[in-house]
């Protein structure tokens, strides 16, 4: 496992090292500045050369990325152009409490009302309840989360007054967020779990469980919800990153001060450092997510484990 990790990590570096080399020279290729090019104008030229050099944006692009890499070697994201000068680590880490909290909460809540309906949907096939279990499916996949948003917004924040429409005022204001991204989760996680289960149901170590007089309860449990899950372990890590990049819609709409309406307000400014900081963020959670998605795989299939000489 040790061995393996390490590989791991060595793949990591080296995806995250690409990622961040082809963000950088595509981000130089967007028009116009970090800066107001109107007041910079006004600027006599040797304030205006100092500006730049104070970013080192006088030097050429290469120099620039070296200068970058380096930084990024001992973990300095640089500092923000629009934030007054501020560390975009820091600016990071100030955002992520919000878009952390809503993500944890989308996933949980999606992965376990998913569970639930799935496995009741393949326990009650062909009856109302499997209906009513794929009509959720395709109403999750059908509507866009930012949609189901503005639903939740005018019923339950408007016309009810249950929950604050926008802004981050307590924990209530992720409640609507949360329920908004966990929607595709649910459809998607129901879904393959019904259709894994109706599988599993069928295979000979479950009916020999049957004649051994296992209680329908231990044999769901412990047999057929297991294998059922290691195909859904394979879509927890792209619907993981799937609620991380969808934040950036919910988020501007609820109005929500995260990680993903820091990249959009970065974007519109020409942030550079920013926009580099947040996107080595996303791809450094997204590999992650896989590492952690291959470890479970090993954990709950053994023949995972097996098969690639550990114990």
């Amino acid at each position: 496992m040790k061995k393996y990790i390490a590989i791991r990590a060595v793949y990591i570096l080296i995806t995250l090292w690409i990622i961040a080399t082809l963000t950088f020279f595509l981000m130089k290729q967007l028009p116009g500045s970090p800066f107001d090019e109107e007041k910079l104008a006004l600027l006599p030229a040797a304030a205006k050369a100092e500006i730049y050099a104070k970013y080192s944006l006088d030097q050429p692009v290469w120099k620039q990325y070296v200068h970058y890499m380096g930084n990024l070697a001992r973990a300095d994201l640089g500092t923000s152009f629009f934030y007054k000068g501020r560390p975009v680590l820091d600016i990071i880490l100030n955002r992520l409490v919000p878009s952390a909290l809503i993500g944890v909460q989308a996933i949980v809540l999606g992965v376990a009302l998913g569970l639930i309906l799935g496995v009741v949907a393949a326990l009650r096939h062909n009856t109302l309840w499997d209906a009513v279990t794929m009509f959720i499916a395709v109403i999750g996949v059908s509507i866009p989360n930012f949609v189901f948003a503005a639903l939740l917004q005018y019923y339950v924040g408007m016309k009810w007054g249950l929950l604050p429409v926008a802004f981050w005022k307590s924990y209530s204001s992720s409640i609507m967020p949360s329920i908004s991204l966990s929607l595709i989760v649910i459809a998607l996680i129901a879904r393959f779990v019904r259709n894994e289960m109706l599988e599993v149901l069928q295979q000979d170590y479950i009916v020999l469980a049957k004649a051994k007089g296992l209680s329908p309860f231990a044999i769901v449990w412990k047999h057929a919800i297991r294998n059922a899950l290691i195909p859904v372990i394979t879509i927890l890590g792209p619907i993981t990153v799937n609620i991380l990049t969808g934040s950036l819609v919910i988020e501007s709409i609820f109005s929500v001060p995260g990680i993903g309406s820091l990249f959009v307000d970065a974007i519109k400014m020409n942030d550079y450092t920013t926009i580099m900081g947040v996107t080595i963020f996303y791809s450094a959670f997204f590999v992650l997510i896989v590492l952690i998605v291959d470890l479970l795989y090993r954990v709950i299939d053994p023949r995972i484990r097996l098969a690639g000489g550990e114990k």
